[in-house]
């Protein structure tokens, strides 16, 4: 049997892409998830081109996405030479969820505990993205 202290809480959202804010239409494009007690922090992305131009149209800039997508996960692994990838775990993840408006965007954080964060993660990204 498992105790407390074997599980991890952390938090999770959602990456979005949304190329007409005004519109709120959006594909989800990524996970970013983080265990603050362990300093954890994943994201992983899935630029599905066939998908993306089928629901907004052949005219979205593809080679665009992908390198702001490149960027998210840049600063979720704490690389580059933006000043918030040298920010703590925690604080990367909230900049990363913070609400805003703009054609990446995620959801807002959702809790959840578990003992694997990394078999977790995986679930949930096959769960919400793939």
């Amino acid at each position: 049997m498992q105790s407390q202290s074997d599980k991890h809480l952390y938090e999770y959202a959602v990456v979005r892409f949304v190329p007409r804010v005004e519109r709120e239409e959006f594909i989800n494009v990524g996970l970013v998830m983080m265990c603050k007690r362990r300093r954890w922090l994943r994201a992983q992305i899935c630029c599905d081109k066939d998908r993306i131009t089928a629901l907004f149209g052949a005219e979205t800039d593809i080679p665009a996405l992908r390198q702001q997508l490149q960027s998210f996960l840049d600063i979720a692994e704490g690389r580059g030479c933006s000043p918030i990838a040298g920010l703590e775990t925690h604080e990367r993840f909230r900049w990363l969820t913070a609400v805003r408006s703009a054609s990446i965007a995620t959801s807002r954080p959702h809790p959840g505990t578990t003992t694997d964060l990394d078999d977790t993660f995986a679930r949930l990204f096959a769960e919400l993205v793939e």
